[in-house]
């Protein structure tokens, strides 16, 4: 799961490490836009539906986190 969803990612933002960076959101690496095309790209791509409420800074400072969000879904 890992591999897929790092391909969405990098899909949707290229220009970030996903395997070194471990502060996305509060270290301003990614933005509120980026993560919500990443969150629509991943429900496209996994037929998931990630709720709202879960679109918190949290669940998306790393790949591991944002794989663990993404696992809770599929």
């Amino acid at each position: 799961m890992r591999e897929k969803v790092l391909e969405i990612l990098l899909d949707v933002v290229p220009d970030v490490d996903f395997e070194t960076e471990t502060d996305l959101v509060l270290g301003k690496v990614i933005d509120s836009f980026a993560v919500v095309a990443m969150v629509n790209q991943l429900n496209d791509d996994l037929d998931i539906d990630i709720p709202s409420r879960e679109i918190l800074p949290e669940n998306f400072y790393s790949l591991d986190t944002i794989v663990a969000l993404v696992e809770k879904y599929y």
